[in-house]
């Protein structure tokens, strides 16, 4: 395999990653919504009809993986270090709970088999905050100062700017399993920064096009005035426009905002088909509010930062017909069971599959690397993704490699497969839907490639 350093300068990689989208599963065309209606709360007609999924969503099973594993050929001196960065506060404390469950079960698996190079694998936790504090950098100063290899998080866009220098440039490896800021993709990393979760260029272009294929002609847009928000917001705007709708209103908000009128009212002054909020969990207030003033729930279309369940916070019904989406494959049901022996009390799955996904994808790097530094490690990320034997979880990847073989491990999240800029270069985005209970399903999905 060939180095990544030895590729192009980051900044000249994917220069057009918008251009180099290309879905591979279609959206059908639905029906067209009925007229407004004369109401002076109701903004939106009675409802959309979205395309019903041709193919049933089952819960399915991983596939089993080895007990055991072939010794190390080589052993270090230390024992790698991961650090975890990821919300415990702050307005995407919500994540924290199954990333950190993703997290801790790719641990538990790869230590029940020995863990790397012959020491079982160190895990250090701390709170990322969000971009209100100053938390994420005393947390990155404090593992750095713990001498960890890799660090998993942070799960926001607008958080990794805070640290992503800090990070790289102490020469650790820093593996979101949440970023999809399409900036990152060219940020000069010195090619340590990698994620697990596809840019907002993927997500986008799919939630774009689902929604016209709902029959939704015109949009309005609540949305979190960030990284995460701002880029998602183009992406789904050059989608639907782009199929023939029309963004007729786009309000953004501020982290730390708690009143939400002025822009729901203005967004729905613009009288849209259909309403969709790009936020974190601060759509807990957005949508009543857009709720109350006539928008039904199969006119709301949300994004991976809040499809959750929110069946203990609105009244039931509330957001039945409503759809979501979430970068990554569905989580198997067997993952479910086994993050809620982790954490019990999980309610949502958002990220775990790429938080386990990159505590892999960092082990087996470093088991190839035969070293547990960061640049090593960084080195070995891309070959360990793709060109090689297919694998699934460590035990059966770690088996290939100290066996000689070339691996290309696949994971929870999807096929990973790494390009120069870190990036996965293919992945896929659930869309799910609300039903009576306010809890959401899964119901198709889409599968894309960024290159």
């Amino acid at each position: 395999m060939i180095p990544r350093h030895s590729a192009l300068p980051r900044a000249g990689k994917l220069t057009a990653l918008g251009m180099g989208v290309a879905l591979l599963a279609t959206a059908c065309g639905g029906p067209t919504g009925t007229p407004p209606g004369t109401g002076t709360t109701t903004a939106a007609p009675a409802g959309v009809a979205c395309p019903v999924p041709s193919e049933p969503v089952g819960a399915g099973t991983s596939p089993a993986e080895p007990t055991s594993v072939p010794a190390a050929t080589t052993t270090s001196e230390t024992p790698l270090k991961i650090g975890s960065l990821l919300p415990v506060t702050g307005n995407l404390a919500f994540l924290g709970p199954p990333e950190i469950a993703g997290v801790n079960y790719a641990i538990k698996r790869i230590n029940d088999v020995g863990g790397v190079l012959g020491h079982p694998v160190e895990v250090i936790h701390r709170d990322s905050g969000d971009t209100k504090t100053d938390l994420a950098t005393q947390s990155v100063t404090n593992l750095l100062g713990q001498d960890v290899g890799a660090i998993v998080g942070a799960a926001s866009s607008s958080v990794t700017r805070t640290v992503i220098n800090q990070i790289t440039g102490a020469g650790v490896v820093q593996m979101s399993p949440a970023n999809t800021g399409t900036d990152l993709t060219t940020w000069d990393d010195k090619g340590l920064y990698w994620r697990t979760a596809p840019s907002d260029v993927l997500q986008g272009r799919v939630l774009g096009n689902y929604i016209a294929s709902c029959g939704v002609q015109t949009l309005g847009m609540i949305v979190l005035n960030d990284a995460y928000g701002t880029s998602l917001q183009r992406t789904v705007t050059e989608a639907f426009e782009g199929a023939g709708g029309k963004v007729v209103a786009a309000e953004l908000y501020n982290t730390g905002d708690s009143q939400f009128s002025t822009q729901v009212d203005k967004v729905l002054a613009a009288k849209p088909d259909a309403v969709a909020v790009i936020s974190f969990d601060e759509a807990k207030q957005i949508l009543p509010l857009l709720t109350g003033k006539g928008i039904k729930g199969n006119q709301l279309f949300l994004v991976d930062g809040n499809t959750l369940d929110y069946s203990k916070d609105f009244q039931p019904g509330t957001l039945v017909g409503a759809h979501g989406t979430q970068p990554g494959t569905f989580a198997k049901a067997d993952f479910q069971a086994a993050l809620r022996e982790i954490d019990p009390a999980l309610r949502d799955y958002n990220y775990a599959g790429e938080s386990y996904d990159a505590v892999n994808v960092i082990a087996l790097a470093s088991e190839a690397a035969k070293s547990v530094d960061g640049t090593d490690i960084a080195q070995q990320l891309k070959a360990v993704s793709q060109g090689g034997e297919k694998c699934t979880g460590f035990a059966s990847c770690v088996t290939l490699l100290r066996e000689g073989k070339d691996i290309d491990y696949d994971g929870y999240s999807g096929p990973i497969s790494f390009t120069d800029a870190g990036d996965p270069s293919e992945a896929f985005i659930g869309i799910y839907e609300f039903g009576e209970d306010n809890k959401n399903k899964p119901i198709k999905s889409e599968f894309g490639k960024l290159g």
